[in-house]
């Protein structure tokens, strides 16, 4: 715990067999209090790993996508009574040694959500990020931050950490199953007015971790647009969406689509 609350860290899993162990030994057990990893049907021992070092596993039967894993992380975070939930990718690009400064912006009560910014102290190209990445990550970036009157410094980071209150508020079951969705959800924080701060993370970008092709980074950059045109239209009133509706389908709506598809695909956890 850190000041009394408790620190969930969740990893949602994706074919992290060979950096999996290297991203557990660095999580510091002193203030996280229970480790939770979602396997979206690996093609590797990911699972097997998982169980080796002890960690809660948890798997999809089939692969959903990348955003229906966070849904599925969420979840089981805040109904293990999670106050603070850090999601860590175990591909090792991102520091685990920074969950308590991640954790100690929530703490504080000036921050609802903590952001592990690669761009903050330019870390992005220093740790490996293609060039072409990295432009269309500022240009994104800016253009974001234009629509939603915001000045982050990186909106594509997969470094993240949630107060409870906002997992329970946004709905987030309306949010994509595929990579937009870490988009779709800062747009509702911001949209939903809460804060967020930013701690500067250096990058890994090792061969082993885990990247989006060309091809998909395209459809990403798309559908980022697509969810700033859409936060445009419902704040000024001219269109409603489900993602910025405050009756929208959240994250412990136990008749949820998402989670009757996951009742159909057999989540199991693997204690």
């Amino acid at each position: 715990m850190l000041d009394g609350k408790k620190i969930v860290v969740v990893m949602p899993a994706y074919n992290a067999e060979s950096t999996l162990e290297k991203t557990y030994i660095e999580i510091p057990k002193d203030i996280v209090d229970e480790i939770l990893l979602v396997d979206d049907k690996s093609h590797d021992k990911t699972v097997h790993k998982a169980k080796e070092l002890g960690i809660a596993t948890y798997l999809h039967d089939e692969n959903m996508g990348y955003g229906a894993n966070q849904k599925t992380c969420y979840k089981l975070a805040i109904e293990r009574g999670a106050d603070i939930v850090v999601m860590l990718h175990p591909d090792y690009q991102y520091p685990a040694r920074l969950i308590p400064a991640m954790a100690g912006l929530l703490v504080s009560g000036v921050f609802d959500i903590a952001l592990g910014s690669r761009i903050l102290g330019g870390m992005a190209l220093k740790g490996g990020m293609p060039l072409y990445k990295y432009v269309a990550n500022r240009a994104l970036t800016l253009f974001e931050n234009v629509v939603m009157g915001q000045k982050i410094s990186e909106y594509h980071t997969g470094y993240r950490a949630f107060k409870r209150e906002v997992l329970l508020n946004l709905p987030i079951i309306e949010n994509s199953d595929d990579f937009v969705f870490d988009n779709e959800m800062l747009a509702q924080s911001i949209y939903f007015g809460y804060s967020i701060g930013e701690v500067t993370s250096p990058t890994n970008y090792n061969k082993e971790a885990s990247s989006i092709s060309f091809a998909r980074s395209i459809v990403y950059g798309f559908g980022i647009l697509w969810t700033c045109l859409r936060f445009i239209l419902q704040r000024c009133g001219l269109a409603k969406f489900g993602i910025f509706d405050r009756n929208g389908r959240k994250i412990m709506d136990f008749n949820a689509d998402f989670l009757d598809r996951l009742n159909r695909k057999k989540e199991h956890a693997i204690l």
